[in-house]
């Protein structure tokens, strides 16, 4: 295990095999990964660990992989299937948690909360201004949602009941005309070679100036550099993004310091009844695979 994960997860692993933890607070290094799986039959990483063909080679008993993320994009899954390495994810657990993630930066961008916090504590709240600090309506306003899978859906199921008009987006449809018609755009796509760097500055030039980008899915959609120009240039009116590219950003990069740019730290499924159900279903995962008759 890459780390030690919440709940009591864990000692459902141990009572069955043995088990080492990576003891840091940080992602082991690439060489102190490959050190400590050489010799394992099972890994359960995370989406911070890069699982590329050339550390499953140096794990010649590896025979499954479990990945505590709903998504694969830090394996090489082709690689694993070569060898006939089973990779497990933990989707579903996450969804309603990183939909309600999604609303909260949404909302947080459309109504500027973290600019009228920073001027409360600041003491420039002098007193009820008819022209201060004046936001977006989400009601009434229209969400494109780029990518219609589980989170992208429960998204739009509660865009819905906030009144809003909402257009899902899938392969096929016509990502620039949609771009074009709306308020918010929130990104719920895998990250792909297709995906990658699917709103970059073309993307970006068709959306409104007013327009408000969140992203919780995975950095690399979103052209960094790009959005950052968008946002000084006032091209997009702001932008929430739970993911970045890199991640995390350097704490001088100009985006952290731009009034219309929201970053949070990849929480997308930081509660703690979620974590802990991830840590269920990474440890079943890893559990059903080994039980399986080896190569």
């Amino acid at each position: 295990m890459t780390r030690a994960l919440p709940g009591g997860a864990l000692d459902r692993l141990r009572g069955a095999h043995e088990v080492e933890v990576w003891p840091g607070d940080l992602p082991p290094t690439r060489e102190e990964l490959v050190a400590g799986a050489r010799d394992a039959e099972g890994l359960l990483c995370l989406l911070t660990d890069a699982i590329d063909a050339d550390v499953i080679a140096a794990c010649p008993r590896l025979r499954a992989i479990s990945n505590y993320a709903v998504g694969s994009d830090n394996i090489d899954r082709a690689a694993a299937a070569e060898r006939g390495i089973t990779v497990g994810v933990t989707p579903d657990v996450l969804t309603d948690t990183t939909a309600e993630l999604t609303f909260a930066l949404m909302l947080a961008a459309a109504r500027r909360l973290p600019e009228a916090v920073r001027d409360v504590r600041a003491g420039r709240w002098r007193t009820w201004e008819p022209g201060g600090w004046l936001g977006q309506d989400l009601h009434g306003a229209r969400l494109c949602v780029v990518g219609m899978g589980r989170i992208g859906r429960a998204v739009a199921r509660r865009a819905e009941a906030f009144g809003m008009d909402v257009a899902g987006i899938g392969r096929g449809d016509s990502l620039h005309d949609a771009l074009e018609r709306a308020d918010f755009v929130s990104i719920h796509c895998p990250l792909t070679d297709e995906t990658r760097g699917l709103i970059g500055a073309a993307e970006l030039s068709h959306m409104k100036p007013t327009a408000i980008l969140v992203n919780t899915a995975r950095g690399p959609i979103v052209d960094t550099k790009e959005l950052t120009k968008a946002l000084i240039d006032g091209r997009l009116g702001a932008a929430a993004l739970d993911v970045t590219d890199p991640e995390p950003l350097p704490a001088d990069h100009l985006l952290l310091k731009l009034p219309n740019a929201l970053v949070v730290p990849h929480i997308g499924s930081a509660t703690h009844r979620t974590r802990e159900r991830m840590a269920d279903l990474a440890v079943d995962n890893l559990l059903a695979a080994l039980t399986r008759p080896g190569p």
